[in-house]
């Protein structure tokens, strides 16, 4: 129980912040901002507030924050169309009825002979049976457009994703991946304050029962200085010799009470998932300590260091040097996520910022329908100075999006196969 709702918190933090980014940015470049979801799907729980309906939608797959320029729920007014209109106490349209009009009594029925909603914001037309004066009616920028008894707001150029600047819309759509890096760095510093920044020389902080590092009388806050005669200042250095040497013999130095004392460690072999070669351990953790310079500096430091990992492991899958069989899904990251919350608290933490780096860099891929893909169209745009006809952009995301969820699958397939059959 305890996994679910870990699993179900995390996911739900990680797409929440990812759209957020993007919803934030929407507003602040004057678009409007249809529908904000979590998940896909048919909708579990909706609301609307400022103009943008806020759902939780069935299927946990991601999310998504809907802008207002290819809104299948405007249909063109053509001429001879009839409509019933409703206004405001200015005398300007605020709704806009297409069909059901019997069930709007007090709507004004006219028959369109023009109708623009993006530009001059006004409709043309006739009143029925009389087509000897032509009316014109002014519409409010908030109206709302109401077919088949579902309301949409329409939404004037201005507001439209397509209107903005190139910077704009750029930034709007990398929103979403750069608060996915801002979350890991902020989670870094609560770890840092929580447990302190790991210290740079190679002292260790708490022993593994009954490791090779017990058996060799190693103690908490023992620190390494020397090993098979090679000075040792980091824990890095330290971490990269043990690994190297399964097995093997190793004379270390350390320094414990401002005494140098000889020990003899053999680190055990450990042969680590989809590697061929074993690695050494020894069964230590590396010593912590609290301040504020290195709490800001160990964020930092986490998230570089991650992000450095995910793009290596991105371009090895890439280049066919990782097979995508190593690709987890749901069903692996929530039984990889059930094991780390079984160690505690900090590691959950942990392991949600570089689920969160991941996000964010898999986000900013070119792929299509991903934000990566959609800001390779705005680059294009703006070295040619036009953009790419709405249809083949459009052709592209829809074919991107239907590869994605065909990967999907066989990545979830993997999963299920490796973990259950």
């Amino acid at each position: 129980m305890n996994t679910v709702i870990a699993f179900i918190f995390m996911f739900g933090l990680l797409v929440f912040i990812h759209e957020w980014g993007h919803l934030i940015f929407a507003k602040r470049a004057g678009m409007l901002a249809r529908e904000f979801a979590i998940g896909f799907g048919p909708k579990i729980f909706a609301f609307t507030r400022n103009e943008t309906v806020y759902t939780i939608r069935l299927l946990p797959i991601g999310g998504y924050v809907r802008v207002a320029g290819e809104d299948p729920e405007i249909v063109e007014l053509k001429p001879g169309h009839h409509i019933g209109l409703e206004f405001n106490q200015e005398g300007k349209v605020n709704k806009i009825i297409v069909n059901n009009k019997s069930k709007h009594p007090n709507a004004r029925v006219i028959e369109v002979e023009h109708a623009d909603l993006d530009h001059a914001l006004r409709i043309d037309g006739y009143e029925i049976d009389e087509d000897d004066q032509k009316l014109s009616f002014e519409v409010d920028t908030k109206a709302m457009f109401i077919m088949d008894e579902k309301a949409t707001q329409i939404a004037p150029y201005d507001r439209q994703f397509a209107s903005k600047s190139v910077g704009k819309r750029a930034m709007q759509l990398f929103a979403g991946p750069m608060m996915n890096f801002i979350l890991a760095l902020f989670i870094f510093f609560i770890l840092g304050i929580i447990q302190g920044a790991p210290v740079d020389e190679a002292r260790v902080n708490k022993i593994q029962a009954d490791s090779p590092a017990a058996e060799a009388g190693l103690q908490d806050n023992d620190e390494i200085i020397k090993i098979e005669n090679n000075s040792i200042s980091t824990w890095e250095e330290f971490t990269t010799i043990v690994r190297k040497n399964p097995g093997q013999e190793l004379e270390m130095i350390v320094k414990r009470d401002g005494e140098q004392i000889p020990v003899t460690v053999v680190p055990d072999e450990v042969k680590l998932e989809g590697q061929e070669q074993s690695i050494g351990q020894i069964g230590v953790y590396q010593a912590f300590e609290k301040s504020f310079i290195g709490t800001i500096k160990y964020g930092f430091e986490q998230t570089y260091d991650t992000t450095k990992l995910i793009l290596t492991n991105l371009f090895m899958l890439i280049s066919g040097q990782l097979s995508i069989e190593m690709l987890s899904g749901p069903v692996g990251i929530y039984d990889v996520t059930d094991q780390v919350v079984q160690t505690g608290f900090t590691n959950f933490l942990m392991w949600t910022a570089m689920l969160s780096i991941n996000l964010g860099i898999v986000n900013l891929v070119p792929l299509p329908a991903l934000d990566g893909g959609r800001l390779l169209f705005v680059g294009i745009e703006a070295i040619r100075g036009k953009p790419i006809s709405p249809e083949k952009e459009g052709l592209f995301h829809f074919v991107g999006f239907a590869f994605l969820m065909l990967l999907m699958i066989i990545v979830t397939w993997n999963d299920i196969q490796r973990l259950f059959l």
